[in-house]
């Protein structure tokens, strides 16, 4: 069924994941898919990286993605969301420092990871912007 982001049964879907599953596309046309953290909100999707990675370049060079969530509840119905838009990635500045503090409450390890609350220079964030919501299972 076709849906949009900030529709209230795909929010609380998104809400109980850790990850989604985003789809790049590499430089020979085929596809990528990495497990991500995120941030789920009614208008995006927001994620971080490490600059340079495979998947950091394929959104650099291509900027159309899919991502992934799915779930299987205790009653055997199959649950999920995909999103296809396209990533813009964010520059540093008070939206960014923002996201950043809701992606520390969201995933307690990020701080040890960063050695710091602050994100370091190296990691980028991106936005998925949807162009296409689709979704099954959901309440």
């Amino acid at each position: 069924m076709t849906r949009n982001l900030g529709d209230p049964a795909v929010q609380r879907f998104l809400a109980t994941k850790d990850v989604v599953v985003l789809a790049t596309i590499q430089p020979d046309g085929a596809p990528l898919a990495m497990p991500m953290w995120f941030l789920p909100d009614p208008a995006a999707l927001t994620m971080l990286s490490e600059e340079g990675t495979q998947k950091v370049r394929n959104l650099r060079r291509d900027a159309r993605v899919c991502v992934v969530a799915e779930a299987v509840t205790k009653g055997g119905e199959i649950q999920g969301v995909t999103v296809v838009g396209r990533a813009e990635f964010l520059a540093d500045g008070p939206e960014r420092r923002a996201l950043v503090d809701r992606f520390h409450a969201k995933y307690r390890g990020l701080e040890r990871l960063w050695n710091g609350r602050a994100m370091p220079s190296n990691r980028v964030m991106f936005r998925i912007a949807p162009a296409r919501v689709r979704a099954w299972g959901l309440q």
